[in-house]
């Protein structure tokens, strides 16, 4: 069975969400825009008077013109812009334009940083801590009058979007971090004008994004300070005064959600986040609320927190604890019998409850809580009468069955649902590697957990025998089609040694061979022949059988041997975790001696 790390991996998707485009990001900053009595959640500022509104959009700048009829003022001239007229647009000549553009580009470049360094950092540093304490200031001194303080505001938020250019130059981050804006700059989330805190999340999603190229001591140094100063608690404060109804706020929660996602790429400071139980409350609250179709922010709450709970154990048991599996398991049985529309939102939110409950479903803790919120009996309904639903609630069930912790009793429960007639209609059925991979790994957990002589074993059992064994000899035959394409994968990889003998990256190279015979079926394999084994160790009919179906492909039961063997062999033995695995696979090779 795949690892829990590995879980992600083989999604398909991309693991960094963009933003779709909902507006003008010259419009994302609100401003302090007073309403007629003065009164407003945060200052907000008007647009330029240069821009109009609707009512003078039509209406020209300066004095109107004189009037009279075109005999008073000489024959009509040109358009402005009509080649050919002695005037371009703005009433210059097209030399005098050239000249203009030669001293704004030159402008341009003078405002700009001749180079950012250290030097510069102290500069941005020293004007930004400035234009902070000012805008304090003149918000304490003239509370009640936004219009003193809009300039500052202003200046702050334009010394803010700066900041932006450091993610372009992370050797810097040091620096930034010593001087002590990363404190200053988390300070400004808890800002009373929450456009100001938007754009200081963004700022900071901007440092931590993974397309940053950054050392990772450099990535480290900023993080660290980030977590100090609080930015998680203070982006949870922003949670709770943020309304999703308005745009803005809508856009400034998703950048939260974002940095959020930027700070488990590391996953001692995505343990560190589920430790805040604030977040994790607010994250299940999220993915519950009630929406006429899943937006964004619905679905990448969902995405943290299949994130996170990939992350760690800690993570795992401390969303167990606040019943998640529940929560979650309620969220996905609408789609038992109801898919959401392909490549939507809703598809995507779907699939990371999946994640989330398949990591949660690996641990001793919660395969009881999963038995206990009836996930088993969900899970068989959706394999039933699902269809976007079937594969994951498949796998879910994989992870749940196998595994460690309470096994026998998981085991035990599926049978008691009616979980093997789902199974093996399945099984009989279906022709997909995939499928077929997690139906194995189910069948191999059952017969090794489920307790000896007991009834649910003897069922289990007994469907291998059924109609003259039907299911034994497909076993067979996938046994038979595994075992050529990972020879032919072997074959391909002793080739690569005899090349590549003594180069100095063997091992990177030898991890790379193991890659290529897991994705030949080597799993796969591994869970046939030990289903067989079983068969050939608790029933003298079934061991029969294997061994005639076996000799046709000449081959014998010491194939199935050298396959647990191999499995044996390559696993830890100092692992005492997995001491219990290697006591079953050394009593299967006894039986098949």
């Amino acid at each position: 069975m795949a690892s829990v790390d590995d879980i992600f991996k083989s999604s398909g998707h991309s693991s960094k969400r963009k933003l779709d485009p909902i507006r003008d990001p010259n419009e994302i900053y609100k401003s302090a825009k007073l309403t007629t009595d003065g009164a407003s959640r945060h200052a907000r500022v008007e647009d330029e008077p240069s821009q109009g509104n609707a009512d003078d959009a039509d209406a020209e700048a300066g004095p109107g013109l004189p009037p009279g009829d075109d005999d008073d003022f000489g024959p009509e001239m040109p358009p402005d812009d009509e080649e050919g007229g002695r005037f371009f647009g703005g009433g210059i000549t097209a030399q005098e334009s050239e000249v203009l553009d030669f001293v704004d580009g030159a402008d341009a470049e003078a405002a700009a940083p001749d180079k950012i360094d250290a030097a510069w950092v102290r500069k941005t540093a020293l004007n930004f801590e400035k234009h902070i304490t000012k805008n304090a200031e003149l918000r304490a001194k003239f509370e009640d009058q936004p219009q003193k303080f809009i300039a500052s505001e202003a200046d702050l938020d334009a010394d803010i979007k700066a900041l932006s250019v450091l993610s372009e130059h992370p050797q810097l981050y040091k620096e930034f971090a010593k001087l002590g804006c990363v404190e200053s700059l988390v300070g400004l989330l808890a800002h009373e004008n929450t456009d100001i805190a938007i754009d200081a999340v963004e700022i900071v999603g901007e440092l931590t994004d993974e397309d940053v190229d950054a050392e990772d001591a450099d990535w480290d140094v900023l993080v660290d300070a980030l977590m100090e100063a609080d930015l998680v608690g203070l982006i949870v404060s922003n949670f709770s005064r943020l309304n999703e109804e308005d745009e803005a706020d809508r856009t400034g929660v998703y950048h939260a959600l974002g940095v959020l996602e930027n700070l488990c790429s590391r996953s001692a400071v995505a343990t560190r986040l589920a430790e805040n139980e604030k977040l994790i409350q607010w994250l299940l609250k999220r993915i519950q609320r009630e929406e006429s179709q899943v937006s964004q922010n619905k679905q990448y709450a969902a995405e943290i927190l299949a994130i996170l709970a990939q992350a760690s154990p800690e993570n795992r048991r401390k969303l167990i604890t606040v019943d998640a599996i529940d929560t979650m398991l309620q969220l996905v049985a609408p789609y038992r019998r109801r898919d959401p529309d392909k490549g939507s939102e809703e598809e995507e939110y779907m699939e990371n409850l999946f994640e989330a409950l398949t990591c949660l479903a690996d641990e001793p803790e919660g395969k009881l809580k999963f038995i206990e919120a009836e996930g088993l009996e969900l899970c068989l309904i959706m394999l039933r009468d699902g269809k976007m639903s079937k594969a994951p609630s498949l796998r879910l069930l994989d992870h749940a069955v196998g595994g460690e912790g309470p096994c026998s009793e998981v085991s035990q429960k599926l049978v008691e649902a009616g979980g093997l007639k789902t199974l093996f209609t399945i099984f009989n059925k279906s022709q997909d590697h995939r499928i077929l991979g997690h139906l194995l790994a189910i069948f191999a957990s059952m017969l090794r957990h489920l307790p000896g002589q007991s009834a649910e074993r003897i069922r289990t059992l007994a469907k291998f025998v059924e109609n003259d064994y039907q299911k034994s000899s497909k076993l067979v035959k996938l046994h038979g089609e595994l075992a050529n394409r990972v020879r032919r994968a072997e074959e391909q990889n002793e080739t690569e040694r005899k090349a590549t003998a003594g180069d100095e990256d063997d091992d990177e190279l030898e991890v790379e061979r193991l890659s290529r015979r897991l994705d030949a079926g080597l799993y796969n394999l591994q869970s046939v022949d030990v289903i067989l084994s079983w068969l050939v160790a608790e029933d003298d009919g079934a061991r029969a059988k294997i061994k005639k179906l076996l000799a046709e492909r000449d081959e014998s039961l010491d194939t199935l041997k050298a396959t647990l063997t191999d499995q044996l062999k390559e696993m830890d033995s100092t692992d005492e975790k997995s001491q219990d695995l290697r006591d079953m696979l050394g009593t299967l090779i006894e039986f098949l001696q």
